[in-house]
């Protein structure tokens, strides 16, 4: 997105109960009927600066997938509590975590594939 006043770039906040990481689409998708939402753009190379508010009049959604769904909210859960960690140290046990498990699903994936060949 361009700046309309200088055509530098323009970087868009979702806030103020949100976390700097949250981008504008999840935290619309995310939303409660009748939610208010506050959006800032902002210009860091003129200063040119716009604030609106999105509330939510009605949603429609049809049935998804409900794995994918499932699979959705936990990384939603997971990113919430990991935007929370203030300690480098905490997240990277987290991630060395997360790969060691990844670790043992594969390794229990090709256990499984190598007994099926049999």
């Amino acid at each position: 997105m361009e700046c309309p006043a200088c055509g530098g770039p323009v970087t868009m906040e979702v806030g103020p109960d949100q976390p700097l990481s949250a981008s504008v689409a999840n935290v619309l998708l995310a939303g409660d009927e009748d939610e208010q939402i506050s959006i800032a753009r902002n210009c860091w190379t003129c200063g040119w600066s716009e604030d609106r508010l999105v509330i939510i009049d009605s949603i429609e959604t049809t049935e998804g997938d409900a794995e994918a769904v499932e699979r959705a909210t936990l990384l939603d859960d997971i990113m919430r509590e990991a935007t929370a960690i203030d300690s480098p140290a905490t997240l990277e046990d987290a991630l060395a975590e997360i790969r060691r498990q990844r670790r043992l699903e594969t390794t229990a994936s090709d256990s499984a594939d190598d007994h099926h060949d049999d």
